[in-house]
């Protein structure tokens, strides 16, 4: 952000510290009354037919926007996708112990990626590992959403479930 000296345009709409325009000054004189108010010119529009040019402590509001990004950082929600890989000719407790630990990352509230690897010829039968993940799906109803339905990407078949959003 422009500040001071640092402005290069010729004439700017000046604000004051109170919000009122002042009317379109030279940079010199915006520069004299910032002076004298021993506060900053800072230029908040430059792209605007001339330029917005507000009178404020600088300092101070660069340490109030600091703040806000502070804020919204703590607020935010890192969602992190688990993945599960399970195979067409998956055995019940394998499968079982699988379908645990994704409840456990749903519970988390992680997204989980549940996929099913086709090796060799189990290519050609698709169908099961259509049944293994709709299978997943109906084991995880309770705990999450379906958020893509099952499809084919490269040797793999994968779909995404995300957590059930409690209100």
């Amino acid at each position: 952000m422009n500040v001071n000296e640092g402005i290069r345009a010729k004439e700017l709409r000046l604000i004051d510290v109170n919000g009122d325009q002042l009317g379109v000054k030279t940079r010199q004189e915006a520069l004299d009354i910032a002076e004298n108010a021993n506060l900053d010119l800072v230029l908040v529009a430059p792209n605007a037919k001339p330029p917005v040019g507000k009178i404020m402590d600088y300092g101070k509001y660069r340490f109030e926007q600091q703040k806000k990004e502070k804020e919204a950082r703590k607020k935010q929600k890192i969602v992190n996708v688990k993945e599960v890989r399970l195979t067409p000719v998956i055995e019940e407790h394998d499968f079982n112990t699988k379908l645990r630990n994704a409840h456990k990352f749903l519970k988390n509230g992680d997204k989980v990626k549940v996929s099913v690897r086709f090796r060799g010829r189990a290519i050609t039968h698709k169908e099961l590992g259509q049944k293994v993940l709709e299978r997943f799906a109906d084991g995880c109803t309770e705990h999450a959403t379906i958020e893509t339905k099952p499809k084919m990407e490269g040797r793999n078949m994968f779909l995404m479930l995300a957590p059930k959003v409690e209100k």
